[in-house]
């Protein structure tokens, strides 16, 4: 038998989860709102709060799991990537519990254990299984063979899809987290008003970064004739916003999949909550005949029951790390 409590803090969600023999039994996730105040993530304010939140969210996994701590068999947690203050929250205490209750230490890659989301709730992919991870951080298309072998396809060259919704959001005046908000609004609107050509970039690579500036020269060249064209023009903006976001993703994705012959494909991160990106990939399913995936939608922002997830394969091979393990902050 074996019980893990995960740890994840990379960014700014402080959350812990109890798994018992490969199943979550608890999940628990403390957001932080203060960051909306100041239209993004500040590291030292997200750190402080993991410091506050943290035993908290602990104490309430271990409750909702009906677990002692002294019955823990390993603790896991986040080394990377992320910030690099709320990093080191999470390994501190992983470390300093362990330590105590003289158990192993498992370490969980942030990303992997994104994509690993999809192995915590039946049904699960079967092998190979190509996953699109989309996160505010990071945009990858990656090969699955395994639970703990992978090949990175593409990713992106610069900004990730996550920050093209929300920097987007905020060229439009619109708040911090900006994504939800546009995926939203973009019901209500005509996602072909407005046209931005996607990034030329090799492979199954990805570049956001110039997508941005396109949108705010255009912006710009509106609102010299018209300073009442976003408001007025709102919700189509948003729709063709996150249209182009979308397709641009979707075209690289299906032709990953044509050309490995991928029959269980999936999406992953944060950006998989988006709406038309989940609607887009059943669409697919149809059009290629293949199975698709999304975890649930707790499981695509962070959480730590995707970091138990990844900590339970490694549990079952003894791979386990020392006091000296440290953070990396990117991939």
């Amino acid at each position: 038998m074996g019980i893990i409590l995960a740890i994840e803090s990379s960014c700014d969600d402080t959350s812990a989860s109890v798994l018992i023999d490969g199943k979550v039994c608890s999940n628990v996730i403390s957001s932080q709102p203060i960051h909306s105040l100041h239209g993004g993530v500040v590291p030292e304010l997200a750190s402080r709060d993991h410091q506050k939140n943290i035993m908290v969210v602990v104490n309430q996994a271990l409750a909702q799991a009906n677990v002692e701590v002294h019955n823990l068999s390993a603790v896991a947690f986040t080394r990377g990537p992320g910030l690099l203050g709320s990093l080191l929250v999470g390994i501190s205490f992983a470390k300093g519990l362990a330590l105590s209750l003289k158990i192993p230490l498992i370490e969980v890659d942030h990303l992997q254990a994104h994509m690993l989301a999809h192995f915590i709730d039946e049904p699960k992919p079967a092998f190979p299984f190509l996953c699109l991870l989309v996160s505010g951080g990071h945009t990858q298309i990656v090969e699955l063979t395994g639970h703990q072998s992978q090949k990175l396809l593409g990713k992106t060259i610069d900004d990730a899809a996550g920050e093209a919704f929300d920097k987007g959001a905020k060229i439009l005046g619109l708040p911090y987290p900006g994504g939800p908000i546009i995926d939203k609004l973009a019901k209500e609107g005509d996602p072909h008003r407005f046209k931005f050509n996607f990034p030329q970039v090799e492979g199954y690579g990805y570049s956001f970064s110039g997508l941005k500036t396109a949108l705010l020269y255009f912006l710009r060249d509106e609102l010299k004739t018209n300073q009442e064209f976003i408001q007025k023009n709102l919700n189509d903006l948003c729709a063709s916003w996150q249209y182009t976001i979308v397709e641009y993703l979707m075209q690289k994705f299906e032709r990953a999949i044509i050309d490995s012959g991928a029959k269980h494909a999936g999406i992953a991160g944060g950006v998989a909550a988006n709406s038309y990106l989940r609607s887009r990939l059943f669409e697919l399913s149809q059009k290629l005949g293949i199975e698709v995936y999304i975890p649930k939608f707790e499981y695509c922002l962070d959480n730590a029951a995707m970091i138990a997830q990844a900590a339970w394969y490694k549990f079952e091979n003894k791979e386990f790390v020392g006091l000296d393990a440290v953070p990396f902050t990117r991939q």
